[in-house]
């Protein structure tokens, strides 16, 4: 079996080796266990018990790190080996002194409706899923959520956030920089949504190690994508040639997500959105899902819930 486990920094990897790679050398020697790194990621491989139990300890010392404790070699030692002093059986691993690991999964807003329920599930079990709704219902904030949790439980090994860069009565070429410059305003809520779950210092290492991209959905042509969750967000700004280009980027191993209200197109001339087009084509196959959330799961704030309502179906 093989798992992997995100890192944010070089501190992170020197500590949980341990002095001239000790403790990566003892868990070998006591589990059967191999730990490498590379491009960020720790890499384990074994037994699949063995390997999902130290893979447990090794995220619950990074919790404590992340959290700003210092650990001692002799602490990541104890966290790591519990109070065994010489040997152990291969297949026994203690909580040592840090109990059940923080997984990523406790970070996960839980729902606050059924609608929200259904969609987690959704998530979790489909392919590719499609969520409609007003804003403030937690269809992107989610979805980041379920691919951060993939990405930390090792079935994906990257994110990929997409959105069509559709100019709202100003051109891009008049906006001040170079094209990151330019694209980054219409990115910037997918921004938001990884520094409030992850937090901007661990969303900034995680896109150096280019295990999470952010990028205009003209740049998602001619790619293959595969071992990744991608979302696509502000769909209802997609054409259905945009949407069809988009969809079929997904490759081995990989999810996809896209969210939009499609009462706020921004298409000019009145045009078919890609997101409705392809939800009416696709709604049958398997392995896709398709959810719409109403004005009852707006949960952004009170006054949000009351515009919404306000504007109706318009």
């Amino acid at each position: 079996m093989e798992t992997r486990i995100p890192l944010l920094s070089l501190e992170e990897e020197q500590q949980l080796f341990g002095p001239h790679d000790r403790h990566a050398k003892e868990v070998s020697r006591r589990y059967h266990v191999r730990i490498t790194s590379r491009g960020g990621q720790l890499r384990l491989v074994g037994p699949e018990e063995q390997v999902s139990a130290v893979a447990r300890r090794l995220e619950s010392l990074l919790t404590q790190l992340r959290a700003g404790h210092a650990l001692s070699p002799a602490m990541m030692q104890a966290g790591l080996f519990g109070s065994e002093t010489n040997s152990s059986p291969a297949g026994e691993l203690h909580h040592g002194h840090f109990g059940e690991p923080a997984r990523l999964r406790a970070r996960m807003p839980s729902a606050r409706t059924e609608t929200q329920q259904l969609y987690l599930q959704l998530l979790a079990e489909r392919e590719l899923v499609f969520a409609t709704g007003p804003a403030g219902t937690g269809k992107t904030f989610l979805a980041v959520a379920a691919a951060l949790r993939a990405m930390q439980e090792g079935t994906v090994r990257r994110i990929v956030l997409t959105r069509p860069a559709v100019e709202a009565g100003e051109k891009l070429g008049f906006l001040p920089g170079d094209l990151e410059d330019k694209v980054d305003p219409y990115l910037r809520p997918l921004y938001d949504s990884l520094n409030d779950l992850s937090g901007p210092t661990a969303v900034r290492r995680m896109r150096e190690l280019d295990l999470i991209e952010i990028a205009p959905l003209a740049f998602m042509r001619g790619r293959t994508l595969n071992e990744s969750f991608v979302i696509l967000d502000e769909a209802q700004n997609a054409t259905p040639g945009q949407m069809k280009m988009f969809l079929t980027r997904m490759g081995e191993g990989t999810r996809a997500v896209v969210t939009g209200d499609q009462t706020q197109s921004d298409l000019p001339g009145g045009r078919t959105g890609g997101m409705e087009d392809a939800i009416r084509r696709l709604r049958e196959v398997e392995g896709v899902g398709v959810l719409e959330f109403h004005r009852a799961d707006v949960q952004r704030s009170r006054i949000v819930q009351r515009i919404v309502e306000a504007y109706g179906d318009e």
